[in-house]
């Protein structure tokens, strides 16, 4: 089963998102601020962290360039969910991010379905390299 930290610090957003990802099989933890992500990251090693960029007490940005400093968590991916515009997803993959999803274009207001085909096509793409890593 697929591990995902989910790190939203909208409860709202939060819990929608974690019920819909657990309805589709994925194990899900979560954590509302950044240094809860990173502490979350580092004791459950996910196989995927969403990562919203605005968050408090720590940047998700800041969590991001962490993350993929730490030893122990360089190697997930981490797919950056935010209000903010595609303009910045080049500079975040820059800075590590694995995918960039746009939430008005996930219509999370209309329901998770968009969410769950974007998280699936990741986590296919995620396993589809590992796969090539462990065959080389």
């Amino acid at each position: 089963m697929t591990k995902i930290l989910l790190v939203e610090d909208s409860k709202f957003l939060r819990l929608a998102t974690e019920r819909a990802l657990v309805r589709a099989g994925y194990e899900v933890c979560t954590a509302a601020d950044g240094e809860e992500a990173l502490r979350a990251a580092q004791a459950k090693l996910p196989d995927l962290i969403l990562l919203d960029m605005l968050l408090p007490k720590m940047s998700g940005l800041d969590v991001l360039k962490a993350l993929k400093k730490d030893t122990s968590t360089r190697a997930i991916p981490v797919v950056v969910i935010t209000g903010m515009t595609q303009k910045n997803a080049a500079r975040l993959q820059e800075d590590g991010a694995a995918a960039f999803l746009e939430k008005s274009t996930l219509e999370l207001d209309k329901g998770s379905e968009r969410l769950l085909q974007e998280v699936r096509e990741i986590v296919g793409k995620v396993a589809g390299q590992g796969a090539k890593q462990t065959t080389a």
